[in-house]
């Protein structure tokens, strides 16, 4: 049983290269047992995010806790050896001239053989590679090396795991598999892990929680679903998807748009007011499932493009004003580009309403 309270706390985290902002102002909560995701475009800081909470790179401020113990900030700077974190790095680092054993075993330097030897045993017999205790790295696909150095960072029993663009060297279909594989190893433990990738899909489809990082700060912190479908800003809807936006009014408790009418939601704090009184300018965030149409002489929409996406076509439609939507469509609904269709929001989902820019 881990011990109650967070297991991760970075408080206003502050890291500069020269003129580049790795990190301003960073804070967030890892809870037990809980993956957090860290996602963002290249060059965003959530490697270097990653590698202060690990100890490889000191802060210049803010703070690092972990189940209660400073790493870093007040005084204190905790060395990367001392931290009781695992880390997986992307390019593997395990030690070529030891056989598999050896390279698990590494971390855990002053336990007895026989300890070493059991604890081995066991983490490899949770990665599914207990027959390859003997093989070198060499002698081992892209997966089974990715488990191996999951085997070695687990093997201490680390209270935290950090695992930085892990599987970005394997090809998709291999990824996907190893993905599921290692989480399914952290839940199984219990270990909270905080997961760093550039892939969309993947954070949503990894973390607990995600936080959307750009230029150095964390832009979104929150449920994978939130982050998609209520994001805070244009950023994060483009970032974590395809994302259109439509100028719209919200007038009588409706939010009115070119491609109709809706009832509108209550406005959250420090956007336009309640619903139903006045009229207040706003946009709408569309996704490609948000959208529907049917091809229709008398229609004032047209499908400028297509793209077929193997289970799905995704299509661009030109509305009369001139603004562009996507809309995605079963792989058997095959439209061509030109075809005169007329637009409407899909029944199942409600667009996310943001203030006007």
């Amino acid at each position: 049983m881990r011990a109650a309270g967070s297991a991760l706390e970075v408080v206003g985290l502050r890291k500069r290269f020269g003129a580049t902002t790795a990190a301003e102002d960073v804070s967030f909560e890892v809870r037990p047992a809980e993956i957090l995701c860290l996602v963002g475009p290249s060059g965003c800081g959530k490697s270097s995010v990653l590698r202060m909470v690990a100890g490889l790179l000191e802060p210049e401020g803010g703070d690092i806790r972990s189940g209660g113990r400073a790493l870093d900030g007040d005084g204190a700077r905790v060395p990367p050896e001392r931290r009781g974190i695992g880390i997986v790095f992307q390019d593997h680092a395990l030690f070529p001239n030891l056989r598999v054993g050896a390279n698990v075993a590494f971390g855990l330097r002053g336990r007895s053989r026989a300890e070493a030897r059991a604890r081995v045993a066991e983490v490899l017999a949770l990665v599914d590679l207990a027959g390859h205790v003997d093989r070198y790295p060499h002698e081992l696909s892209g997966g089974e090396r990715q488990r191996v150095a999951l085997a070695r960072a687990l093997a201490p029993e680390p209270s935290l795991m950090l695992l930085d663009e892990p599987f970005a060297s394997l090809d998709p279909n291999l990824r996907a598999q190893v993905r599921a594989e290692v989480v399914a190893v952290l839940r199984a433990t219990g270990t909270p892990a905080v997961f760093v990738t550039h892939d969309q899909l993947e954070a949503l489809g990894t973390g607990d929680r995600v936080a959307v990082m750009r230029a150095g700060r964390i832009e979104q912190l929150g449920t994978p679903a939130e982050v998609f479908h209520a994001p805070c800003n244009h950023f994060v809807a483009r970032f974590m998807g395809q994302a259109d936006f439509l100028p719209a009014v919200r007038r009588e408790g409706q939010v009115l748009t070119e491609l109709g009418s809706f009832p509108a939601p209550l406005a959250p704090p420090g956007q336009p007011g309640p619903a139903g009184r006045g009229e207040n300018r706003c946009e709408i965030m569309l996704r490609p499932d948000d959208v529907t149409f049917e091809p229709r002489p008398d229609g004032d929409a047209g499908v400028v493009w297509a793209e077929f996406q193997g289970s799905s076509w995704l299509y661009r439609l030109r509305l009369a004003s001139g603004a562009e939507v996507h809309s995605r469509r079963s792989h058997t609904v095959h439209v061509p580009v030109g075809t005169t269709a007329r637009a409407a929001f899909t029944e199942e989902h409600a667009p996310v309403v943001m203030p006007a820019p």
